[in-house]
């Protein structure tokens, strides 16, 4: 600005000079140049005001500019904070402008996950509230690091309870879903396992315990709450059906519905549990317990195109496994008479 300020007053100091020496010549003839004289300084006062006011609109433009990056980077340290309160895929699917903040939901069958820590009311009791803060809270951030990896939507915490479902806003198909959650939660349980040690460093007597349910249903899933509080969650009869599942499950053990296995039983080694009577559910129900690694080569599988039979070893007596034995046999024999027969 001082540098344009600079050439207008060099114009100005050229166009008095020139003023002064036509008027000292005294000649009538340089009128034209005179009148020429007063257009052109005419014309600079107008440019001069012009630069300035451009000057002046440029500088308010910067500082538009910076306040416009300050708030910029408020938003983006507020969207941060926010990202926290949301999964990764709701906060994506908001703020893409893919789904509308509103009250609406829609009926999808999707897989529903809960987990909880085996005996926590007693452990509570047994720690100040600054050390189980800090397990608490080191435990969940370890379970939703492996939620994350495997695509899962965490629905919420309650205390040391997650709840967690796979088919929304992303899907990969029921039975890719369904697979996905079981291996996450086989993950979460083996994690659990190397953490055995860390646990007494926050004052715990004992290692933490979990127990997970899992299944698969249609649901009801999307904002429910008020025009003023939205809690993006799900709903239904399938998500009280894995809750209860959850609370059946023995400590360490991943507890699956036939409709969750009936997906996962080519991938995932399962043996049936016993039927168990739930509370709210009128019929007792099939139960399906995921093996262990470890366990996995105690497990016989025999599967064809129109039935499938799966037998755990390790739970048998020796008459037991006599009997089956003999049952095989049989049946391996009656198998080779009919082929030989076809042939």
């Amino acid at each position: 600005m001082a540098r344009n300020e600079g050439i207008f007053n060099h114009e100005f100091m050229v166009i008095e000079k020139s003023k002064l020496a036509i008027d000292d010549e005294g000649d009538s003839s340089k009128t034209d140049l005179r009148k020429l004289l007063r257009e052109y300084e005419k014309l600079l006062k107008t440019t001069r005001r012009l630069v300035k006011h451009n000057d002046r609109s440029e500088e308010r433009l910067n500082v538009l500019a910076q306040e416009a990056r300050e708030k910029s980077n408020q938003l983006e340290q507020l969207s941060a904070q926010l990202a926290k309160y949301l999964s990764p895929q709701v906060y994506e699917s908001i703020f893409s402008g893919k789904q509308k903040v509103s009250l609406a939901s829609s009926r999808k069958k999707l897989t529903i996950f809960f987990s909880d820590l085996v005996g926590f009311t007693q452990i509570t009791e047994s720690l100040e509230s600054e050390d189980l803060t800090a397990a608490l809270n080191y435990y969940l951030d370890e379970m939703s690091a492996i939620a994350l990896k495997y695509g899962a939507t965490i629905d919420k915490y309650i205390g040391d309870a997650i709840m967690i479902f796979f088919g929304d806003p992303e899907s990969q198909g029921i039975a890719e879903d369904a697979f996905r959650c079981v291996s996450m939660a086989v993950e979460m349980q083996k994690r659990l396992e190397e953490l055995t040690d860390k646990w007494a460093h926050f004052g715990l007597q004992e290692p933490f315990k979990m127990r997970i349910g899992i299944n698969t249903g249609f649901c009801t899933v999307g904002n429910f709450g008020s025009e003023n509080r939205l809690d993006y969650t799900v709903i239904g009869a399938g998500v009280n059906m894995a809750a209860r599942l959850e609370s059946a499950a023995a400590s360490g053990s991943i507890l699956l519905s036939f409709d969750t296995y009936n997906l996962v039983k080519d991938k995932i080694s399962c043996r049936e549990s016993e039927r168990i009577k739930l509370k709210g559910i009128s019929n007792p129900v099939r139960t399906y317990e995921v093996v262990e690694a470890e366990d996995r080569g105690s497990v016989i599988t025999i599967k064809t195109k129109n039935s499938f039979m799966q037998e755990q070893l390790s739970g048998l007596t020796k008459h037991q496994i006599d009997e089956l034995s003999e049952s095989l046999t049989n049946a391996l024999d009656t198998l080779r008479a009919h082929a030989e027969r076809s042939t």
